[in-house]
């Protein structure tokens, strides 16, 4: 397939207007199989959500008319979640082209009532009583023509975003708040993202919409889709088998990790999947029908990718990202040690 310039201008505020125009070239990669233009329906509502652990799910609609927007603590409006969410996917619209709708996640509601219901009793309150805002939000939306099969599975690009009120110091006049931005690979069968370093924003200030929609621009710019050298490393843990006795060691290994002290711990690579999801991790070993055990076969770090992936979707909204990625460092660390090729330390994991 003849490679193709796709030419997208972006415009970048810099104080809520538009000021200037920034062209980004992107380049399309015959290792990207086109795919047809997928319509809402087609998701369906039977995928797993990208995270679970004590989140619902709320409409944008819902934030809109039924979440209180929170203040500093003198009453200057904060950024709320559904600026956030606007901001990000506008810019993510430019670069990268038509998204599916968006997928929200929230937690920890901090539950208020209306002047006039002061004096009632909490059972006597009625739904228009009662206001609402949720501390944490995580949400999520696919870019609709970039799709790409990875070791027999379709993944699609995902683009992204946390916040999580508890980290913004609300008590204080006017400061940054801290945001995340997230664009990756998301397996369609289970909807685990597999996150790299170059998708991750990790923690960003921002006063505003436009820092926000400068801070998307920079993450999505420096991420390249069709970044052959990503992909391959993806694709070739399908190469690197794993036996039931050497996972039964990785996760032994795992759960020694939790003990460790400090100092023993920063010898090590950094491993932030706790109890919890290695206690996750081997229920879905046993159970998974994708990436579980299968007879007379072995499993590979692509599998094991996937178990660990699946295992955070536990995790807190605020703590959910930074262990999605670590989650393919961890996967990738054990490739290199099994292979030969370490230099930071995961050999440790399977010896």
């Amino acid at each position: 397939m003849k490679k193709k310039e796709a030419t997208t201008t972006v415009n970048v505020p810099t104080a809520g207007t538009i000021t200037s125009d920034i062209t980004l070239g992107l380049e399309k990669s015959d290792d990207i199989i086109e795919a047809e233009v997928i319509e809402e329906e087609d998701w369906g509502g039977n995928h797993p959500n990208f995270i679970e652990s004590n989140t619902q799910a709320i409409t944008l609609e819902e934030l809109q008319t039924k979440n209180v927007i929170p203040t500093f603590i003198d009453g200057t409006l904060t950024l709320s979640h559904q600026n956030f969410i606007g901001a990000v996917k506008s810019v993510a619209e430019k670069v990268f082209g038509e998204l599916t709708p968006v997928e929200c996640r929230v937690s920890h509601p901090i539950i208020g009532r209306i002047p006039s219901a002061q004096h009632k009793k909490a059972s006597e309150l009625t739904d228009a009583d009662k206001t609402v805002f949720y501390q944490r939000l995580a949400f999520c939306c696919h870019v609709k023509n970039l799709t790409k099969t990875i070791n027999g599975q379709s993944v699609h690009l995902c683009i992204g975003g946390v916040r999580a009120y508890n980290e913004d110091k609300l008590y204080n006049r006017p400061t940054a708040l801290k945001f995340k931005i997230f664009v990756g690979w998301q397996v369609r069968v289970c909807s685990n993202l597999m996150l790299t370093c170059d998708g991750n924003s990790g923690t960003i200030d921002c006063m505003t919409e436009a820092d926000i929609m400068q801070k998307s621009f920079e993450l999505f710019n420096g991420f390249n889709p069709h970044k052959e050298e990503t992909l391959q490393l993806l694709e070739n843990l399908q190469s690197t088998a794993i036996s039931e006795e050497l996972f039964c060691k990785i996760i032994g290994r795992m759960r020694l990790y939790q003990f460790l002290s400090l100092s023993e711990q920063k010898q090590l690579p950094s491993l932030t999947i706790g109890d919890q999801a290695v206690n996750a991790m081997v229920k879905n070993y046993v159970s998974n029908p994708n990436f579980g055990k299968k007879e007379g076969e072995d499993i590979t770090t692509w599998n094991l990718l996937q178990l660990a992936n699946e295992s955070v979707k536990s995790a807190y909204i605020d703590k959910w990202l930074d262990r999605n990625q670590n989650c393919t460092d961890f996967a990738l660390g054990i490739q290199k040690a099994l292979t030969g090729k370490d230099t930071e330390g995961y050999s440790w994991l399977i010896n």
